[in-house]
């Protein structure tokens, strides 16, 4: 049965200097925090570390609709809102200079009408407090340094600004986003081979905004090379981000600003908005971001969100699914902690479900810059509400909603015949697909300039080797 005693940072270790709490959770995150809010409201002891101090920059600051009802069984979705900008929905340019809008609220089903954009300094520190406040041992600053695994009884080495510290948990559960701490050491990762992609990204002010009820919309629009993202925050200030082909990132010449001032003034309908920009954070840049983990758990551990599998941040999906994976993941874990024999089958079973809703996302990812995808996003019909279901898809709903999946294949369908019009163009995208390399730039990352100081008030900081996991 689970303790229900709330612990003690000053007073976790035992005699033999090893703590011994119920789960360690391994990064202070979305997915970190969620999960362990929610075992310590279950009456688990439970320890996060996250390596860095909060407040720190983090990219990936679009929720979806389906974020909303985890926030607000977290007990935080009023706190969010307080430093969010609505999001209504999303917009994919056109190539008259027009914008088709696709509004959350004609999602199919149950999905909210809405979401957030926030800086996710605020957002990560917010739900980190959170948990420490719902009886989690948080501590930032800590560094998982080793793990030893031996049949299900595992030993975690970590670093503090006092010391070192020995963790000996019942369960241990990576969330160390694109770390991946478990998953590099045991070797599971793997680069995903359908997606190679880099992206270089930074803060700006003074990016036009689309106009009324669409003004806090994220604008996905495509280039030549990949896509770019455009994202409304707080106090002016816009994400903005360009996601290339490796082939096309090889021809960088000079420093990343201006290498990503020159994609931005590629594309006609960014130029128009960035205009009257100013860039007021560093760039950074990150290359190689697709990959997975061949699995997800082993006996007395686990991986969530970004520690399991990233896919490419085209449809804001990340924050969301790492705290969706966090909260299936809490209950798989509150049971098999009072049910030990059930681990394996509780494991295989969330695995399963978490990889159904992914494959939906993935296959829209993998074929979004195709000629084919641009013509059916640009002229969108509600053929028995399959336009409904991409927007429920673009909403994150596609776990445990059948209506949306049976006409998300029947958009696979309608692809199919439109790729046969399209023949010449979707081979060559196809064939363009399959000989990207790799981008190896320093490992998994495209080194960024030697950062600024950024101005004041932006509340970010210079490109660290840590940050370039952060994208979503």
């Amino acid at each position: 049965m689970p303790r229900m005693t709330v612990p003690d940072p000053a007073a976790t270790a035992s005699a033999d200097s090893i703590a011994h709490p119920d789960v360690l959770v391994i990064g202070g995150g979305p997915a970190g925090s969620t999960i362990a809010t929610l075992l310590a409201r279950k009456g688990w002891q439970v320890t996060m570390l996250e390596k860095d101090r909060h407040p720190r920059f983090h990219i990936g600051e679009s929720l979806l609709p389906m974020n909303m009802p985890i926030l607000e069984r977290l007990g935080v979705l009023e706190q969010v809102r307080g430093i969010g900008v609505l999001k209504l929905g999303a917009d994919f340019p056109v190539d008259d200079g027009s914008y088709n809008g696709f509004p959350f609220k004609r999602a199919l089903g149950d999905s909210p009408g809405y979401a957030f954009h926030v800086k996710r300094a605020e957002f990560d520190q917010l739900l980190f407090e959170h948990a420490r406040g719902e009886g989690v041992d948080a501590r930032d600053n800590v560094r998982v340094e080793r793990v030893e695994l031996d049949d299900g009884a595992t030993l975690v080495h970590a670093r503090g600004e006092h010391g070192t510290l020995r963790f000996r948990p019942r369960y241990l559960v990576d969330a160390s986003g694109r770390d991946a701490f478990l998953g590099g050491r045991l070797g599971l990762k793997r680069r995903n081979p359908r997606h190679a992609s880099a992206a270089l990204f930074s803060h700006y002010t003074g990016v036009e905004r689309r106009p009324g009820d669409d003004a806090g919309n994220v604008s996905i629009i495509r280039h030549e090379h990949g896509w770019l993202w455009l994202i409304p925050l707080r106090d002016g200030v816009t994400s903005v981000g360009a996601v290339c082909t490796p082939e096309y990132l090889k021809q960088r010449r000079g420093d990343s600003e201006a290498f990503l001032q020159q994609t931005l003034e590629s594309v006609p309908a960014a130029a128009e908005r960035m205009r009257g920009a100013k860039r007021v954070a560093p760039v950074h840049a990150t290359g190689n971001y697709a990959y997975d983990c061949s699995r997800m758990s082993g006996p007395g551990w686990m991986l969530l969100g970004d520690a399991w599998t990233f896919v490419d941040p085209m449809f804001s999906s990340g924050v969301f699914l790492a705290m969706n994976s966090a909260e299936l993941g809490a209950g798989a874990v509150d049971t098999l902690l009072r049910e030990p024999a059930r681990e394996a089958a509780l494991m295989a079973a969330l695995e399963k479900r978490l990889s159904r809703g992914l494959d939906e996302l993935k296959w829209f990812i993998y074929r979004f810059t195709s000629p084919t995808m641009k013509s059916l996003f640009s002229r969108p019909r509600n053929v028995l509400q399959v336009e409904q279901a991409v927007i429920s898809m673009l909403a994150g709903d596609v776990f445990d909603a059948p209506a949306v999946r049976w006409r998300l294949r029947l958009f696979r369908l309608i692809y199919a015949f439109g790729t046969l019009k399209t023949a010449p163009q979707a081979w060559r995208a196809w064939r363009e697909r399959k000989r990207q390399p790799a981008v190896a730039f320093g490992g998994d990352t495209l080194q960024a300039d030697p950062p600024a100081a950024p101005r004041a008030g932006t509340g970010t900081r210079g490109f660290e080797p840590g940050d370039a996991e952060a994208v979503r």
